[in-house]
């Protein structure tokens, strides 16, 4: 006798009108890994809509990728491809931007990877960069005040008009800044040190009281023209020979700051010196990327 219990003649009509269908499995994704074939920046996505061709803007909408992407411009690194239908969770540590490199052990790595694998791609030349391409090490020390500022004021200025996250610790790191890990809160980020002749002090209230935003936009109004006032018609910040990662961190603040609201766009457009230097220097960086081929 069979062992199988017949359905009752209700559910087996009722079954009827549910078949069971059976599909192809679904081969997993290939890993980003075996399809590139050069360097691969993982950002977030660029401001399409400014461009009358979306294809023609490759810089992130993101000021912390566009940090990275300026870096490697202006170190001379070049035909760098670019992702942004990546989900930031398959970056290390779940943040954009990452640099996918083929080749390599681990191909993905994280933005505080990247300086060194610039290094090893180069060959980093340790004769004369005793002042990491600042002019001596009193403007190595004041460039650490102006990363600072920009960390600090700048960005707390974005936080409450753009909507931008917090800043990440890694570039601070390799600017040398006083910064000793990524801000938490608004207020974190009120607290750096006055850039050296600004006269720029900290707005801060006491821990506990309401952060006024009037506040946050005098600070924000100060830094610009305390940037404005130390470019000067110098051809980099501090008067150094050639770009170094202050002018990358420089140019991604201030290429954010044009396309952003009023507020902070109107202070920008204000010092003729800023908007023609982020102009000059996104001509350097724009052509340095290109979209990556989804084939």
């Amino acid at each position: 006798s069979s062992s199988i219990v017949p359905l009752p003649a209700i559910l087996r009509k009722f079954f009827y009108h549910f078949p069971l269908h059976t599909y192809p499995p679904i081969p997993p994704p290939q890993p980003y890994g075996a399809q590139a074939t050069s360097p691969t920046l993982w950002i977030s996505p660029p401001r399409q809509h400014f461009a009358t061709d979306p294809s023609a803007n490759v810089l992130s909408a993101d000021v912390e990728c566009l940090k990275w992407q300026a870096y490697l411009a202006l170190r001379g690194v070049s035909e760098v491809a670019l992702r942004w239908d990546v989900n930031p969770a398959g970056a290390p540590g779940a943040r954009l931007p990452a640099l996918q490199v083929p080749g390599i052990s681990r191909s993905v790595l994280a933005a505080r990877e990247i300086p060194t694998w610039v290094d090893a791609k180069l060959g980093r030349d340790d004769d004369g960069n005793e002042f990491e391409g600042y002019l001596d090490a009193k403007a190595r020390d004041e460039s650490r005040a102006w990363v600072a500022l920009l960390e600090g004021a700048v960005h707390a200025a974005l936080i409450l008009h753009n909507g931008q996250p917090p800043s990440e610790s890694a570039w601070t790191a390799l600017l040398w800044s006083p910064i000793q890990s990524a801000p938490s809160s608004l207020a974190a980020l009120l607290t750096p040190p006055p850039p050296p002749l600004s006269g720029l002090t900290s707005l801060l209230p006491p821990y506990g009281e309401r952060i006024s935003p009037s506040n946050i936009q005098l600070q924000y109004q100060t830094a610009i023209v305390s940037l404005s006032d130390r470019l000067g018609t110098d051809k980099w910040f501090l008067g150094s020979s050639g770009p170094t990662a202050l002018d990358a961190l420089i140019f991604a603040y201030l290429h954010t700051l044009l396309n952003a609201p009023g507020p902070l766009r109107i202070e920008v457009n204000k010092r003729a010196n800023l908007v023609a230097w982020e102009l000059r220097v996104r001509g350097i960086v724009q052509p340095a990327f290109h979209i990556a081929s989804r084939s």
